[in-house]
C-alpha cells in the first residue's frame, strides 16, 4: 500500500509515539485522521502534520465508548472518503505490585480499578477501534492495514499485571484478525516497542534510565521515528500480516 494514497487513522495521535507516526506518515503524503482525548495536544499534531506536507484532522473520542468510536470512524469516513490504515496506539499505564506484604501481613494490592482502567483503554479499545476499521474497509472492498501496538512488556514484567496482559492480549488479537480479515485483503500486524525515548521516558531520574539502557544490548534507548519507520514498512510491504515486529534493540525484560 503507498502512504501517499493512504487514509491513516492513529488512536492516541495527541502526544508520543502517536505523533511521531503522525508527523512521519504526513511527511511521506499519508492523509492522518488523530483521535484523542487532548484536543491541545492533537491541534498541535495536525499543525506538525500539516507542516510535514500531509493532510491532517483531530477527532476526540474516547476509545472505550462504543458508541463514540463508531460515531468518529464514521465521521472520518465522511470527510476522507475512506479509512486505508489504523493504527491502534493509544493505552494507558497504572503500574503496581499484584500485592505487598509487610511482616507476614498484606499491606496493598493492585486495585480493581487500576486493573480495569488500563483493560478498558488498552484492550477493549483496541477491540473496538479495529472492528470499527474493519468494518468499513470490508464494506468498501479495497482492503486496508490494521496496526496494534503491543509492547516488550507482552512476555510479563514486574508490577504491570494488566499493562503486560493487555499488551499481550494485543498481541493475540493481532494474529486472530490477520487469520479472520485476509479474505478481505485486510492486513493486519503489531509493533511491540522496547523502551522508546518519549517524553515520559526522557522524564525519569537518571539512574533509571541508565538501568533501563543497561538492559538493551546496543546500550540505547529507541527513537520515536524508529518505531514510526517500522509503521511505514508495515504499511508499504504488502506481505507483512499475522506477525508482531519486536523493535527493542534486544532487551529482554
Amino acid at each position: 500500500m503507498k502512504i501517499a494514497e493512504s487514509v491513516i487513522v492513529i488512536t492516541g495521535g495527541g502526544q508520543g509515539l502517536g505523533r511521531a507516526m503522525a508527523t512521519y506518515l504526513a511527511a511521506k503524503g499519508g492523509s492522518l485522521a488523530l483521535v484523542d482525548l487532548n484536543e491541545e495536544r492533537l491541534q498541535e499534531t495536525v499543525e506538525l502534520c500539516e507542516k510535514a506536507g500531509g493532510k491532517a484532522k483531530f477527532y476526540l473520542a474516547n476509545v472505550t465508548d462504543e458508541s463514540a468510536v463508531e460515531e468518529t470512524f464514521a465521521s472520518i469516513k465522511a470527510d476522507f472518503g475512506k479509512i486505508s490504515v489504523l493504527i491502534n496506539n493509544a493505552g494507558i499505564m497504572r503500574d503496581g505490585m499484584l500485592l505487598k506484604v509487610k511482616e507476614g501481613k498484606l499491606v496493598d494490592r493492585m486495585s480493581l480499578s487500576q486493573w480495569q482502567s488500563v483493560i478498558d483503554v488498552n484492550l477493549t479499545g483496541v477491540f473496538l477501534c479495529g472492528r470499527a476499521a474493519a468494518g468499513i474497509m470490508a464494506e468498501d472492498g479495497n482492503g486496508g492495514v490494521i496496526i496494534n501496538i503491543s509492547s516488550l512488556s507482552k512476555a510479563g514484567n514486574m508490577g504491570q499485571t494488566n499493562y503486560s496482559a493487555t499488551k499481550a492480549g494485543v498481541a493475540a488479537m493481532t494474529v486472530t484478525w490477520a487469520r479472520e480479515l485476509g479474505r478481505y485483503h485486510i492486513r493486519c500486524a503489531g509493533i511491540a516497542p522496547g523502551f522508546i525515548g518519549t517524553e515520559m521516558v526522557a522524564q525519569m531520574r537518571p539512574e533509571i534510565l541508565e538501568g533501563l539502557v543497561k538492559q538493551v544490548p546496543l546500550r540505547r534507548i529507541g527513537q520515536p521515528e524508529e518505531i514510526a519507520q517500522t509503521a511505514a514498512f508495515i504499511i508499504e510491504n504488502d506481505y507483512v500480516s499475522g506477525r508482531v515486529l519486536e523493535i527493542d534493540g534486544g532487551a529482554r525484560i
